[in-house]
């Protein structure tokens, strides 16, 4: 099978007014376009103040090395992808941010959550795209057993007590311990 896989998603934004005094508009990703490869933005319904965008799309990039966060996003519930969005430097009131990504990884989008220069929220996954994603994470799921470290075995014959570093040649030992340094100077 395949190490990686591209999936043409396009995304559907919702703005809506927000009740805050600071910001005037609210905007959350509603919905995900499997196949979609439109790129321009369309005003797709308008309804009572709300409007729905259709913002474009990006390629979903599965990878078999990222196949636990997959899991990860399928077990949510609903089972979601993510989508990143970041603001748009031009003051365009119908356009206050442009897509960045779209990911189905959960841990990257935790990575993009840290930062608050982007819009990072959950989408329920269409089945077409969960199913997609459930056969490529079940191709490269390798469970790895929990194994137990064992710690290493100390010797408390005091054998090695007082030995350093070969290399150090000086006449106090640079990792002397404190008993040899007393017996030392006792003699």
């Amino acid at each position: 099978m395949e190490k990686q896989k591209e999936i043409n998603v396009g995304v559907i934004v919702r703005r809506s007014p927000n009740k805050s005094p600071w910001l005037k508009w609210s905007w959350k990703p509603i919905c995900l376009l499997p196949g979609s490869v439109d790129k321009d933005w369309k005003l797709i319904r308008e309804e009572s103040g709300i409007f729905d965008f259709h913002v474009g799309s990006q390629i979903l990039e599965l990878h078999r090395a990222e196949v636990e966060s997959y899991k990860v996003s399928l077990a949510m519930e609903p089972a979601s992808a993510f989508v990143i969005m970041e603001r748009d430097e031009l003051e365009n009131e119908d356009k206050e941010y442009k897509l960045h990504k779209v990911t189905a990884s959960a841990y990257e989008a935790q990575d993009y959550l840290d930062s608050d220069e982007y819009l990072v929220e959950p989408v329920p996954m269409p089945q077409t795209l969960q199913a997609l994603i459930e056969i490529f994470s079940d191709a490269h799921f390798n469970e790895k057993p929990f194994i137990k470290r064992k710690r290493d075995k100390l010797k408390f014959d005091n054998s090695e007590l007082g030995k350093g570093d070969a290399r150090v040649q000086k006449i106090a030992d640079v990792f002397s311990s404190p008993l040899i340094l007393k017996s030392r100077k006792d003699n």
